[in-house]
């Protein structure tokens, strides 16, 4: 059966009936239009302001005589701060794609970027217009920049202070304007503008921590379906108290902008917004705007709990401490426990290709299965599948596989990586893992991570589960080094508070003092771990290589190692 809607007009149907990012943000402001939305430092920003300057970004970008068409990219280089949110929502509403861009990659990467994405126009920090002068120069073809002005450079003098009318890229060839002028741009009307629920939003590219990265597209209905299952999940409420959420994660990243910030914009909170990570002004923040959620990296909340017991603060608001990125270690839970012991802590994964998070823990699991990494979400089927396509049962081990609503709409440009990851009907995670007879999913290792060791696999992750708690270890990472008798040697890298650096001793005292430290690391992992899986050797670095968003660099590792 099939509607007859020949004589509406196409707008007027589409609008009554679409799925939309944009369209989120206005039932929000709608509802809560007087409620604070945004805390950034001293300044805060209501839901009709927000909503009011997404509009004026939307018309602004439409209006020039060279923007990019329905359907094309608009590439986000801003950092953390209210103003990424207008731009974000802007560029959606506006029915072009928003490209965020990791600004901590080198000049070529962020080139090579956008010459595959195609994407020809650029919003950017003016502290980060080196950086986008450094990418032309590499290659990157930039037709039009708005400027964002953060006062950055306002020490350097006016005269230095990029404008519209003299920031110029390096070749010289692109236009540019601020991003004041956009948000100036008059509002009145609807905007009326035909937006599928099926049109590609966002394209976020993958870490590429082993080679390019992918573009994963994301559509309207996508994003939406998983933003409101994360904000059920995560406890947010649409009615009168629907929580407060601190981000300090890069909104570039799918974690910050899709399972944390928007879960809390789309049902009506307050998200403060954090300019990075520091332990001192997080906590503080907490305390003061009586923060109710809060996600953060193992590290960090190592970094918090050891500020907490330097100087404590109330921290009684606290409802949800999530983690994510790598499991925690157990002496850092237990600081969590004592620091904020009426909070649930949560456990959320999934990857960039499933507008995470696909899986979460529950609060029974936190001492029985703190290992695992929970149950899928409502909205996302997760199985687990053997090589020739079969599903496998409860227990045996295979590559973790999703079908559901927010999967990805698939790579740009990438044919051939659609073909594998769209096989037997499934997306394919790339990651190993089982599920238990309680449907809980314990993730076991990333296919390119397992260690193979005298005949057999081993988990790198089970492994660093175990190192992580050992004694004189901050941080660590396992690998597989050549070797050969085992064909792959179990390698613990290590970061220690008790090796001392290079320029920090002499080499035969670090080493004299390395080796006490391994020999415990060691044989605290051998009363924990079967003989196969027990590190053979610990080296020991100054600091591991990691992402913007701290995932270990294991391929830098693995080279030097």
């Amino acid at each position: 059966m099939r509607p007859e809607t020949a004589a509406i007009d196409p707008i007027d149907l589409n609008l009554a009936r679409r799925n939309t990012v944009g369209d989120a943000l206005t039932r929000s402001a709608e509802k809560h239009p007087n409620k604070i939305a945004v805390v950034d430092g001293d300044r805060r920003f209501t839901y009709a302001q927000l909503e009011h300057d997404a509009e004026a970004v939307a018309r602004g970008l439409i209006d020039q005589p060279d923007a990019p068409a329905q359907g094309e990219p608009i590439a986000v280089i801003v950092a953390n701060a209210y103003e990424f949110l207008p731009v974000y929502f802007g560029i959606a509403k506006s029915g072009r794609v928003v490209l965020p861009i990791n600004y901590a990659l080198a000049p070529d990467d962020i080139a090579w970027i956008l010459n595959d994405a195609e994407a020809r126009t650029v919003v950017v920090d003016d502290a980060m217009l080196p950086l986008l002068d450094a990418a032309i120069a590499a290659g990157a073809k930039v037709f039009m920049v708005v400027i964002r002005d953060t006062g950055a450079t306002a020490s350097a003098g006016e005269d230095e202070k990029p404008s519209a009318a003299s920031a110029r890229g390096s070749d010289g060839g692109y236009r540019t304007l601020v991003l004041t002028d956009l948000l100036a741009t008059p509002v009145e009307d609807e905007l009326r503008l035909i937006i599928s629920s099926d049109d590609v939003v966002q394209c976020l590219y993958t870490s590429g921590t082993t080679a390019r990265p992918k573009g994963a597209l994301a559509t309207h209905s996508a994003i939406v379906t998983g933003v409101m299952s994360n904000a059920i999940l995560i406890g947010t409420d649409w009615g009168e108290n629907p929580g407060t959420m601190l981000v300090c994660l890069p909104l570039f990243h799918v974690t910050g902008l899709n399972t944390l910030a928007k879960p809390v914009l789309f049902m009506g909170g307050t998200l403060v917004v954090q300019h990075g990570f520091d332990p001192v002004r997080v906590l503080d923040a907490m305390e003061q705007e009586k923060v109710t959620v809060f996600t953060g990296l193992p590290m960090m909340w190592a970094a918090l709990v050891a500020e907490q017991q330097r100087s404590a603060r109330d921290l009684s608001s606290i409802e949800t401490a999530m983690y994510a990125m790598a499991q925690m270690p157990e002496r850092v839970l237990a600081g969590m426990d004592e620091m904020m012991p009426n909070a649930r802590k949560v456990l959320g994964s999934g990857q960039t290709e499933v507008v995470p998070a696909t899986t979460f823990q529950r609060a029974e699991h936190r001492h029985g299965k703190n290992a695992s990494w929970g149950v899928p979400s409502p909205t996302v089927r997760t199985r687990i599948m053997d090589l020739d396509g079969n599903l496998l049962p409860p227990g045996e081990i295979g590559e973790i596989v999703y079908r559901g609503p927010h999967v990805t709409a698939g790579y740009w440009n990438r044919p051939d990586a659609n073909i594998e990851a769209f096989r037997h009907g499934w997306f394919h995670s790339g990651d190993i893992g089982y599920m238990d007879d309680e449907g809980v999913v314990w993730f076991t290792d990333r296919t390119k991570d397992i260690i193979k060791t005298g005949g057999e696999n081993v988990s790198s992750m089970k492994v660093e589960r175990i190192v992580a708690d050992a004694p004189g270890v901050v941080e660590c990472s396992v690998i597989g080094t050549q070797h050969a008798h085992w064909g792959e040697a179990v390698t613990a890298v290590v970061l220690s508070d008790k090796v001392p650096s290079a320029d920090e001793s002499t080499p035969e005292e670090r080493q004299a003092i390395a080796a006490e430290v391994e020999a415990g690391i060691l044989a605290f992992a051998r009363e924990r771990l079967s003989g196969l899986e027990t590190p053979k050797r610990v080296e020991f670095v100054d600091a591991l290589p990691k992402t913007s968003t701290g995932k270990i660099r294991k391929n830098i590792l693995r080279d030097q190692f």
